[in-house]
């Protein structure tokens, strides 16, 4: 019998299949025999049962995809599914921001813990944001500040020229502003910034090396899977592909199989199975990926590799260890 597998994932009549990492995931699964269900992460119910126990439950769909522009996915009505008793391996895929209710499906889905496996592990991906776990590994990182106050902003504009300003809890490259050199506008921006985000915000010295390229580096179990070199588009500085970037092939820097080497055991140990790591000029580490990592498709396609086939297989590992 398959894995039944619950995606808790963005609409997926939105997605793009040419590119989308959970769609890619999904139709590997559905290739190995697992039954899929779909839902909406608003859906997640914890139910305390007077006591007896707490049972989580979501409103999701069964589901079947191919690779069909337009008519990708069937889908069957909706119904609870119970996700310990009815699923094996719940997949938590939907988009940040990493706010609130981000945080609160976390707490609920790490209740399945000992009875359903969640990728990546709810509780590591809560206590490593990806603007945030990076700093442990800050000895691979430029200069960075991460504040609120104008003044603290402004001493270190004074120190490294012109900037980079982005949220700390953004994601797909969005939000994120450069400040020339001379600081103008760098008032206004910390203003914006501190009246539309309650949390503090990241700068970083603008590093010239991005337009050489934006590296997206997957690691699966702790393990080296794959890298692609992301480039800006025309009239961009951000390299991402939702901004415009595209994609090219690429080999790592001995400096990058040490960023690699140096943090895959914590990955490994805080059950974050699918990583992806972003690194600009072959140096620079500037963030962890761990909530809804994208990358595999592009990834695969320029070096004939099947990532999802290694996720899954991660997968398989970690259910034989549970039981």
């Amino acid at each position: 019998m398959g894995l039944r597998v619950a995606v808790q994932m963005d609409p997926i009549e939105h997605v793009n299949i040419s590119g989308d990492s959970s769609f890619a995931l999904m139709l590997s699964a559905q290739d190995r025999g697992a039954q899929l269900w779909h839902y909406d992460v608003r859906t997640l119910a914890y139910d305390t049962m007077a006591g007896a126990g707490g049972r989580i439950t979501a409103w999701a769909a069964p589901v079947s995809v191919k690779k069909e522009a337009g008519n990708h996915f069937t889908k069957g009505e909706l119904r609870k599914i119970d996700l310990a008793a009815d699923i094996d391996v719940v997949l938590m895929r939907q988009d940040p921001p990493f706010d609130l209710g981000y945080i609160s499906a976390t707490h609920i889905l790490e209740r399945l813990a000992g009875e359903t496996l969640v990728v990546n592990d709810p509780v590591s991906v809560r206590n490593a944001p990806e603007k945030v776990f990076v700093l442990d590994y800050a000895r691979f990182m430029p200069p960075t500040l991460i504040a609120r106050e104008l003044e603290d902003v402004r001493e270190f504009q004074q120190k490294h020229g012109a900037l980079v300003v982005k949220p700390l809890h953004g994601n797909g490259g969005k939000a994120i502003f450069r400040v020339e050199e001379n600081g103008t506008n760098l008032s206004a921006l910390t203003e914006l910034f501190g009246q539309v985000w309650p949390e503090p915000f990241m700068v970083q010295p603008f590093l010239p090396e991005v337009s050489e390229g934006d590296k997206r580096i997957v690691l699966i179990d702790g393990e080296f899977a794959g890298a692609i070199n992301r480039k800006p588009g025309e009239g961009e500085f951000r390299s991402n592909l939702a901004r415009g970037g595209y994609a090219e092939p690429c080999s790592l820097t001995q400096r990058e199989e040490e960023i690699c080497a140096a943090m895959g055991p914590e990955l490994k140990k805080r059950g974050l199975v699918f990583v992806g790591i972003d690194v600009i000029g072959g140096r620079w580490l500037t963030e962890i990926n761990v909530t809804s990592p994208t990358g595999i498709v592009s990834i695969d396609e320029f070096n004939g590799t099947d990532s999802s086939a290694k996720i899954w297989d991660a997968i398989d590992r970690r259910l034989a260890e549970m039981g």
